[in-house]
């Protein structure tokens, strides 16, 4: 005799291997299957009304949606990758954060890959995404990249590719960017205007083309204001708090005169703040101090840090809005989107806040 239990079991297990199919919704409305296939990819040959009629129908019918088999039909996983140098920096997690909420706008989901700025890592998520099928790869490139064959790869395949923040030229791929130049010459004429003069510039070793052009904008101003650029004055290496800890012992050993610093990003001017404090010099009636990025840290410490703010979520939603139109072209290359620069914004706070 068939328990009441075993029978509910049965009901059950029969309820959940009879789920509504696409074929359920076609014969309920009375259309074909490829239309409401159509219809739930939101194809643009398929009317607004055919496109509701069988969203209701599918959510009456509690009908789920096979991702997998939809993007063996179509050729699209509706995901996109995303490299980033390290989410532990609000940078680039705020980008992230921009990006993804125009993506998901759009019915696309994004997969997250660090490189923690290693060369090797960096190719790895590109391979990795790759072999995913992901639809395309929004990127920003590491430090330690100096050569480009796994993002020229992705061309080669017709998969859109865009960078942000971090893009290399000679790749010509669209990019979304802030305009590293003025930001650079923004940062160092606040500093001039606040009265210092002997302004030393921490600036990176690597070939990243945002730094580059981050200390062409600090020359440039210092010439436009008939200020020299003292070499001596300049420090390259790995930019992070050690190393602008480490700048600032250097200056002091070889009894190098100075009364501001311009960091190319903000942890490296949050260790020129705690080197500054271990020599008990007053920021910023003594020395001047200024970062880039506007972390969310330096408007907490003290004194509060100045920076330039780079527009990161505008940046992300920049991206992703470009990065739509290369995925719905045929060619992704044929005619790009180009690049958008974005202005950089100065924020004052403590550390430079002197009478000039």
């Amino acid at each position: 005799m068939t328990s009441f239990k075993t029978v509910l079991a049965e009901i059950k297990w029969s309820s959940v291997l009879k789920r509504t199919t696409i074929n359920d919704i076609a014969r309920e409305l009375n259309i074909s299957f490829s239309t409401v296939a159509r219809a739930l990819n939101d194809h643009p040959a398929i009317s607004t009304a055919t496109k509701e009629a069988v969203r209701e129908t599918a959510q009456r019918l509690n009908y789920r949606q096979n991702k997998l088999a939809s993007s063996l039909r179509s050729g699209y996983t509706k995901v996109v990758g995303v490299v980033v140098p390290s989410l532990d920096v609000s940078f680039f997690s705020s980008v992230v954060h921009g990006i993804e909420r125009i993506m998901n706008e759009n019915g696309y989901s994004i997969l997250l890959y660090q490189s923690n700025e290693s060369f090797e890592q960096e190719a790895k998520g590109v391979g990795t995404f790759l072999q995913s099928r992901v639809d395309g790869i929004i990127a920003s490139v590491a430090k330690e990249t100096e050569t480009y064959e796994h993002f020229a790869e992705i061309k080669k395949r017709n998969i859109p590719l865009l960078f942000f923040d971090r893009a290399p030229e000679i790749l010509g791929a669209p990019a979304v960017l802030i305009d590293d130049y003025k930001g650079g010459f923004l940062a160092t004429e606040h500093l001039i205007k606040q009265g210092y003069k002997r302004i030393v510039h921490i600036t990176a070793s690597k070939t990243i083309n945002i730094f580059k052009e981050r200390l062409r904008g600090y020359t440039e101003a210092l010439k436009f204001y008939n200020l020299p650029v003292d070499e001596s004055l300049i420090m390259y290496g790995d930019f992070s708090i050690e190393f602008g800890r480490a700048c600032i012992k250097k200056l002091y050993e070889q009894k190098v005169s100075f009364d501001a610093v311009f960091a190319l990003e903000d942890f490296t001017a949050m260790g020129v703040l705690q080197q500054l404090k271990v020599y008990q010099v007053q920021v910023p009636e003594e020395v001047g101090v200024i970062g880039f990025a506007n972390e969310s840290f330096a408007a907490l410490v003290t004194p509060g840090l100045s920076t330039m703010d780079q527009q990161t979520v505008r940046m992300g939603e920049e991206a992703a809005e470009l990065f739509l139109k290369m995925l719905k072209a045929v060619n992704a290359y044929e005619n790009p989107p180009g690049k958008t620069v974005l202005d950089p914004i100065l924020i004052v706070r403590e550390s430079t806040s002197r009478t000039a």
